[in-house]
């Protein structure tokens, strides 16, 4: 089995070791029509579906028949709420619905390391050997960031389990986003510029 090393880096933005990546995992070829697909059902998932508006027979008034049906020279008309009137109901308008559909989770699973694969390919992936705070710290969080020269540009930070204190530290960060590893996703993944991973998490990443 062939492997890919990535380097380490520690909070310093000093490079201590490289990892080895098995290439089954992290070489995937970039499918891209499948990352479309991924990418389409997270936004689709993503939306409320609380647009609504009122038909003909909602909107309140119009029961009355505006005028006698012939001899007055007039078009016909049954009521003022006619979809044609000026505050009259709305034709086709949307009604509240679930957006929301699902891929197969090997689809999911392969479009996860699909991306992972892209971002490792062109150098937007970065492990961190420890990215743990005794307290929440965004300055600290700062001058990590700025070690490793990707303050400033869109980040994903990825840990290996729910961490309270790295999520503080990052939250004000512009173009920052925390996740557990449980968490992550193809689309999460192929949104920022640069993915930042602890060693840990990425150790659970390939089991």
């Amino acid at each position: 089995m062939t492997a890919k090393e990535v380097p380490l880096y520690n909070k310093e933005g000093k490079q201590i070791d490289s990892i080895r990546l098995d290439e089954q995992k992290f070489g995937y070829p970039i499918y891209r029509v499948l990352l479309r697909d991924a990418v389409i059902m997270y936004e689709a998932n993503k939306r409320q579906g609380t647009a609504s508006t009122k038909t003909k027979g909602e909107v309140a008034g119009g029961g009355k028949k505006p005028w006698v049906q012939k001899h007055t020279g007039r078009a016909r008309a049954g009521s003022i709420r006619s979809p044609l009137w000026r505050g009259g109901g709305v034709v086709f308008g949307p009604k509240p619905r679930d957006y929301s559909y699902a891929i197969p989770k090997k689809a999911k699973k392969l479009a996860l390391f699909s991306a992972l694969s892209g971002k490792i390919r062109d150098n937007e992936l970065i492990v961190i050997d420890d990215l743990s705070f005794n307290t929440p710290k965004t300055k600290r969080m700062v001058e990590i960031l700025n070690a490793l020269k990707i303050y400033g540009e869109s980040c994903l930070i990825v840990t290996q389990n729910k961490d309270d204190a790295v999520w503080k530290s990052a939250r004000n960060i512009p173009y920052v986003k925390v996740l557990p590893s449980a968490q992550l996703n193809a689309y999460d993944v192929l949104r920022p510029k640069k993915i930042l991973i602890t060693k840990e998490a990425i150790t659970n990443i390939k089991k």
